[in-house]
């Protein structure tokens, strides 16, 4: 179930500031392809989103012909000149579009130090971060460690922040997914389950830091 051509489009934007993360500018879908979805420029009681930038995270939410709201978060991944210029957003797949709206947390690429430990046993090792979001993260694994969807973790996460400071925040988290690369690799997508909310805010902050960074290059 994915959004069809002339639908509206309802889409959010993560920010810091809570009036702004509840604004719902509304869209229309112009065009439908294999792993992109090209929509006309988000609107606000008449007026445009004009600084939407590549890689920009989007919650979207759309109604069905029998009147259902779906929700599902993506990211902007480029721009099309038609007759009005389009955005293109990514195509989520078949099981990240729900009908309960997620909450929304800013998701960053980054390369991060990640502790992990099973719950069920001693086993422990060292992981790299492929990105992070207040609501959980990816990491890149080998095989050998044998991780399954829905298993639980123990982690530490290693923040480096641009004043120099380093936090380690400490959460419990869930596999949610399991992807095979072509390396040989696999990147594991996990969910927080277990977090305080000030070492959630410690990662949304370095979410927020390391957005700055990208849109200053």
């Amino acid at each position: 179930m994915n959004p069809k051509v002339n639908e509206v489009l309802y889409v959010q934007i993560p920010s810091t500031e809570d009036k702004e993360k509840k604004l719902e500018y509304k869209s229309r879908v112009a065009e439908v392809e294999e792993d992109s979805i090209s929509i006309e420029v988000p609107m606000l009681e008449g007026k445009y989103l004009h600084r939407l930038r590549l890689g920009d995270e989007l919650a979207a939410s759309f109604v069905s012909e029998g009147g259902v709201k779906h929700f599902f978060n993506t990211y902007v991944t480029g721009f099309k000149e038609d007759v009005i210029r389009l955005i293109k957003i990514r195509r989520p797949s078949k099981d990240e579009i729900s009908q309960v709206q997620r909450r929304n947390y800013l998701r960053v690429q980054a390369k991060l130090e990640l502790a992990v430990k099973f719950k069920h046993d001693f086993t422990r090792f060292l992981a790299y971060t492929d990105d992070v979001s207040g609501g959980g993260l990816s990491f890149f694994e080998h095989n050998s460690y044998s991780l399954e969807q829905g298993q639980s973790l123990s982690c530490w996460l290693l923040l480096p922040y641009k004043n120099g400071e380093i936090e380690h925040v400490p959460f419990e988290a869930s596999v949610v997914r399991i992807q095979e690369l072509e390396s040989g690799r696999r990147l594991v997508m996990l969910e927080f389950i277990s977090i305080t909310d000030m070492e959630r805010q410690k990662v949304i902050k370095y979410c927020f830091e390391r957005q700055l960074d990208f849109r200053g290059r």
